[in-house]
């Protein structure tokens, strides 16, 4: 089965860098590497350039396009579409992942279910401490140095670090209660189930387009599995500028018309219009 991570990233090629150097050391490596790249500059393009040099055991491709504002929802369409693996991996590229991250969403691969999970974030003090070397270390998932930096905040920040046996931190995931939603920073799930509901609405900008992606696929059948405690992520803090009161008043409307309309199907995704009969 071939396998795809799908990368997104804007004009952070610092953030993007240490996301690659995580990815670097997983112990089940993703047959390509999509930088789903949402109009950056040429600072970014001649760095993912340098990446075949950089990791030459990966394989990268970089889906690009012109800079209109925020358009994740447009860029990760675009990456899907062109995308010729069976199983999708999704990241935000201002976040780094655990050793065992992709295997664990690699087991739990299944059609009809989509895997998500839950960030540890740092602080602007801790994210600009961050450096290769301490990912490369491991310590950027050491409780001690996130203890130190203030990432550890609750009970559950703590056990997302994985103090336990896999056996307990899995009972964790089964046994938490919390909604299934889908988090866009980091996600998995066949491409054949998010082409069954056309992808994501691009009419949505930033606030609760993934909230709203993952009630679709529920709609459509395709159940969400919640990896809470057993695939940690490190989430770099950064400025939300483009975050939009108005938009986001809407967005929360259209996810409570999906929820209670029961819709799957978008027309404002990868193909525009109905849903082919």
């Amino acid at each position: 089965m071939k396998t795809e991570l799908i990368i997104t990233t804007y004009n952070s090629v610092r953030a993007l860098e240490l996301c690659l150097v995580s990815v670097a050391r997983q112990s089940l490596l993703p047959d390509t590497i999509c930088i789903a790249d949402d109009g950056s500059g040429p600072e970014t393009k001649e760095f993912i350039d340098g990446l075949g040099a950089t990791y030459p055991n990966l394989t990268f491709r970089h889906v690009w396009h012109e800079d209109q504002g925020f358009e994740k929802c447009r860029i990760l369409n675009k990456a899907i579409e062109s995308s010729e693996a069976e199983f999708l991996f999704f990241l935000d590229g201002d976040v780094m992942i655990h050793p065992n991250f992709l295997k664990r969403h690699f087991d739990l691969a299944q059609r009809g279910r989509f895997s998500t999970g839950s960030l540890i974030r740092l602080d602007e003090t801790a994210t600009e401490a961050m450096t290769s070397e301490i990912v490369t270390s491991g310590d950027a998932f050491d409780r001690s140095w996130l203890r130190e930096n203030r990432a550890i905040d609750r009970l559950g920040t703590w056990l997302k670090t994985m103090p336990f046996p896999f056996a307990i931190q899995n009972l964790l995931d089964v046994t938490t209660p919390v909604q299934k939603a889908l988090c866009g920073a980091n996600w998995s799930a066949f491409r054949e189930d998010i082409l069954k509901v056309n992808g994501f609405d691009e009419t949505l900008k930033y606030g609760g387009l993934d909230k709203e992606f993952g009630i679709r696929l529920i709609n459509a059948g395709v159940k969400g599995r919640h990896l809470r405690y057993t695939a940690p992520l490190v989430h770099l803090d950064h400025p939300r500028g483009y975050r939009d009161p108005e938009k986001v008043k809407r967005h929360k409307a259209m996810i409570k018309e999906v929820r209670t309309s029961g819709r799957s199907w978008t027309e404002d995704g990868i193909i525009k219009g109905p849903k082919p009969v």
